[in-house]
């Protein structure tokens, strides 16, 4: 039976379909495999954001407050700390942090060690919202793998762990608040 005819066929099968049927000397197997991520990571960045909406942020937000959320008290990052584990530019990160800090989410304090550098830190009104947001943000992505068993669940997990550190993403240490790296 073709791809494209299974009953459980996703679009991906189809594009496979496709070539196999146009390129018959290729093996488009990996092909799936990098398409239905990418799909996947689409269709799971949509559903993410509306909960992200949901509290007058967009992804780039949430990963800003959740990065100094997760940095432990006084809650606080140097920008470069920040764009390094965020994978943006200095650029991007810089548009967040005014936009963060125009509705009182962050504030830029001075480095303790270094009273020319600036550090980022939640505001109280950013510690609420993003405890808020990080609660309904679990519970969506709960909804969003409930298709999967638990086993089906730690495979997906181990496989993409696989996969990333294979293309060399591993842990790197994150600034404390002075500056400095841990």
């Amino acid at each position: 039976m073709a791809l494209a005819q299974r009953e459980d066929a996703d679009y991906v099968d189809q594009l496979l379909y496709q070539w196999q049927r146009e390129r018959p000397d290729l093996d488009p197997f990996p092909m799936g495999i990098i398409a239905r991520i990418s799909r996947a990571a689409h269709l799971l960045e949509k559903a993410q954001e509306k909960v992200f909406a949901s509290y007058g942020l967009h992804r780039g937000g949430f990963d800003v407050l959740a990065a100094l959320r997760r940095a432990g008290s006084p809650f606080c990052l140097s920008p470069t700390a920040l764009y390094n584990s965020l994978l943006i530019s200095s650029g991007a990160m810089t548009h967040r942090l005014d936009g963060l800090a125009k509705a009182g989410l962050i504030e830029r304090v001075p480095a303790p060690k270094d009273g020319r550098s600036l550090l980022v830190r939640l505001t109280e009104s950013g510690l609420a919202t993003i405890d808020a947001a990080i609660s309904s943000h679990l519970i969506n992505e709960v909804e969003l793998v409930s298709g999967l068993s638990k086993q089906e669940q730690r495979f997906l997990q181990d496989a993409l762990r696989k996969i990333l550190l294979d293309h060399g993403d591993r842990p790197h240490a994150i600034d404390s608040v002075d500056g400095t790296a841990e």
